[in-house]
């Protein structure tokens, strides 16, 4: 198992770092944290559900992107994902409200899941459950789930934890550099003729995030090799700007080698100064949507 669900106690050890007023941070598996920082921000996950065919596997617990990967390449064919529905939000925080907690959860941005609205309804039979629309994906919504886990631990008080998360979700910067058109287009997000007018171009496409409402749009094209797309990515997203909130910085990527992972880090230096600089690997949701070598940075403005 790669994820611990939600409904599951936090252990003694993870106890130490359980929270004034319990307040209990859950949220769904989109965030794209790793195992490490799930355990230092004791995060419950809540894992969307990957379709194949008239399997349904529960993403991160017993399917993980490279057997996505590995089925596309036997099959051709990707999976579909779907929400998590009211009653498993429910059967996750019931346990948690009946033990006299609150609990917070952040959920993928609701213009790319009913996920959001989900829960909404399950909180509404719950008192005490807070849902947030992080209007992400990916750590887009990992920021949110680091600075709610930041403001627990202070003593905050879960209404007032949602409101600042609120307004921060609207500093959210999220966008990644895909490598091929090929994963979109098999799953109905492009046309033929834009992959391949993109494969005859040599482009790469830079995908953002509206993180008014979480939709997804392209937002640069860059020609030539991977290398060189993300180059210049990275220093769009940060050269000479004094707007970005110096905390953390996510590097996040789809199945990437560990040489551009080390050239992204080292541009990240180069252009700003950043606390954290965090690695994480993208789970089913990204995966199948976009393919590997998918890599964004993904940090908040002030």
């Amino acid at each position: 198992m790669l994820y611990s669900p939600c409904c599951a106690y936090p252990s003694p050890n993870e106890r130490k770092i359980r929270l004034a007023k319990n307040i209990i941070l859950c949220a769904d598996s989109t965030c794209d944290l790793s195992e490490e920082l799930l355990e230092k921000y004791n995060v419950h996950l809540v894992p969307l559900h990957v379709l194949e065919g008239e399997n349904s596997f529960l993403d991160g617990i017993d399917i993980d992107p490279d057997a996505i990967y590995a089925t596309y390449a036997e099959k051709g064919v990707l999976p579909k994902t779907a929400a998590v529905n009211v009653s498993e939000y429910i059967d996750c925080f019931k346990p948690f409200i009946e033990a006299g907690n609150e609990v917070i959860h952040i959920n993928i941005g609701s213009a790319l899941s009913s996920s959001h609205n989900n829960c909404k309804l399950a909180a509404e039979e719950l008192p005490g459950v807070y849902p947030v629309d992080s209007r992400n994906l990916s750590t887009g919504s990992g920021h949110l789930v680091i600075e709610a886990a930041e403001r627990i631990a202070k003593g905050m008080a879960a209404a007032d934890i949602v409101a600042e998360l609120n307004e921060i979700a609207g500093r959210v910067s999220a966008s990644f550099v895909i490598d091929t058109l090929e994963y979109l287009y098999k799953g109905g997000r492009c046309s033929a003729l834009a992959m391949f007018g993109a494969n005859l171009l040599h482009l790469k496409p830079s995908i953002r995030v509206d993180n008014a409402d979480g939709s997804m749009g392209v937002d640069k094209k860059y020609r030539g090799s991977l290398d060189k797309a993300l180059e210049q990515y990275v220093a769009d997203q940060l050269e000479g700007r004094d707007d970005i909130v110096p905390t953390r910085i996510f590097i996040t990527h789809s199945g990437i080698s560990e040489e551009r992972i080390d050239t992204v880090r080292e541009l990240v230096k180069k252009y700003q100064r950043f606390d954290e600089i965090l690695v994480t690997r993208a789970g089913c949701t990204i995966s199948s949507h976009c393919g590997p070598n998918t890599l964004g940075v993904l940090f908040i403005t002030k």
